[in-house]
């Protein structure tokens, strides 16, 4: 009488190549560890993008401005509340609190800034976009769009990583759960 029919992964059967237990545990200490680089990657451009405009609120004003996309009521407070708001993003992820919330935030603000960007490529308006200070109306030799959508899809990416995986070492949510 024959035995049961062997299920691949079963690590009874001789020849299996599944990974063993200490395999298995180091899988989510590589990917813990992956996303601190990715957690602090993202914190970098978050604080660089928030001092840049921090001290020049009214230049980041003027580069919300240079969009024209939102009525001018508008323009003042999202210019001058944007950098406090990068800085905050930052701030919690170099702590690690709140990281998966800290990710969809950060992916909506950048699916926003590349939304901004394409719309002004796609009206003719030549900006830069002032994303690390800077920003406003500039010669059409000096717009850099493509780069710019191709530089925040990346940081999109990051983000999407955290959301997918918020669990990293070091992080405050880490402490707080144990």
């Amino acid at each position: 009488m024959a035995g049961p029919a062997a299920k691949p992964g079963d690590p009874t059967q001789p020849g299996d190549s599944a990974p063993g237990p200490a395999a298995r545990r180091s899988a989510p200490v590589r990917t813990e560890w992956l996303g601190l680089a990715v957690r602090l990657g993202l914190a970098v451009v978050w604080g660089w993008a928030g001092l840049a405009k921090i001290a020049d609120p009214a230049e980041a004003a003027q580069a919300v401005r240079a969009f024209e996309i939102l009525p001018e009521s508008l323009v003042k407070p999202v210019g001058y509340g944007l950098p406090f708001l990068e800085l905050a993003l930052a701030l919690l992820l170099v702590t690690g609190l709140g990281v998966r919330l800290v990710a969809g935030v950060s992916a909506l603000l950048l699916l926003t800034f590349i939304a901004g960007i394409a719309s002004a490529w796609a009206r003719g308006i030549s900006i830069d976009c002032g994303c690390f200070g800077g920003g406003g109306h500039v010669d059409e030799s000096q717009t850099k769009y493509l780069q710019e959508i191709l530089r925040d899809t990346g940081f999109l990416l990051l983000a999407g990583w955290l959301l997918w995986r918020p669990r990293t070492k070091f992080s405050a949510d880490g402490w707080l759960a144990s």
